[in-house]
């Protein structure tokens, strides 16, 4: 029997009422499964707005332990409901440490554990490490009822070794929630069709169905650039060839998705020879050599 994979990807707007964006995530979750999805993807940190466009304190006290997230003990049962897999951005604390982080739900509604975003941003308008410590779990590969599920958080999209380590690892779709648009700094600078690129890449060289989900809208802050951040939305899944077979538009809110012949895939992947061909020797030998 064919093993195939529905995913999908949410993406829409955010406010700072963190029920308002449970609630509204939840309605395109279930959007998404009676479309068919069986894997659910919402993007990052979907629990308010983008807060890390300014450095302020009072946004350390949205934290909270990964199992007592009210985006995990809501949408948990949500899984279970709907018998889907349900991969969920959340700002993590732990003890006095805090992170960026997700906590992947199976279809059960049980918790497979938690990953923490290894690469953390610094720069204008993303002053990430203000808020969080680099990861410390290392990348992650959830064995789901549906599949085998790989996700970076959306820094880590732009590192192809992130893309390879967790195919490697055995993924069979890799995910990437995002919180990405305007560049406070430069007018001018637009970064939706290279964000798109680089995920299309890790497609094509993995051999490997991606899906990005983005947010969508324009959020205000005070003494911004321009008024706020202007998220540009383009979530998007892509084929084992880094062809788009699903995309949304800069504004569009919903829910994409996208069926896959896991089957197939596995012997496409073996038939390239991608993985068979590499020179884990050299690499060795080239990381001995050069610095850090």
């Amino acid at each position: 029997m064919t093993r195939t994979l529905t995913v999908a990807a949410i993406q829409t707007s955010y406010g700072e009422d963190l029920q308002a964006n449970i609630k509204k995530t939840a309605d395109f979750i279930r959007q998404a499964a009676d479309q068919g999805a069986q894997v659910i993807l919402p993007s990052e940190l979907f629990q308010g707005p983008y807060f890390c466009v300014t450095q302020e304190e009072r946004w350390f006290a949205t934290a909270a332990p990964w199992r007592e997230h009210p985006c995990v003990t809501e949408l948990a049962p949500l899984a279970q409901e709907l018998g889907v897999v349900l991969p969920i951005s959340i700002y993590e604390r732990e003890g006095p440490h805090y992170f960026n982080s997700l906590v992947m739900a199976d279809a059960d509604g049980s918790l497979l554990g938690v990953y923490r975003k290894s690469h953390i941003p610094d720069g204008p308008g993303y002053m990430e490490k203000y808020y969080f410590r680099p990861g410390d779990t290392g990348f992650k590969v959830w064995d789901t009822r549906f599949g085998k599920v790989g996700v970076g958080i959306c820094w880590d999209q732009w590192y192809p070794e992130a893309a390879r380590a967790m195919t490697l690892m055995g993924a069979e779709v890799l995910l990437y929630p995002t919180a990405i648009g305007s560049e406070p700094h430069d007018a001018t600078l637009d970064t939706a069709a290279p964000w798109r690129r680089a995920m299309q890449g890790h497609a094509v060289s993995n051999v490997i169905p991606v899906v990005g989900a983005n947010r969508t809208g324009f959020e205000p802050w005070d003494n911004y650039p321009n008024g706020g951040q202007l998220f540009y939305g383009s979530s998007f899944i892509s084929d084992h060839r880094g062809d788009l077979v699903a995309a949304f538009g800069r504004e569009d809110e919903g829910a994409l998705t996208a069926t896959f012949d896991l089957d197939f895939l596995q012997t496409h992947r073996a038939a390239w020879g991608f993985f068979r061909d590499r020179r884990t020797d050299l690499y060795a030998a080239l990381a001995g050599a050069r610095p850090a």
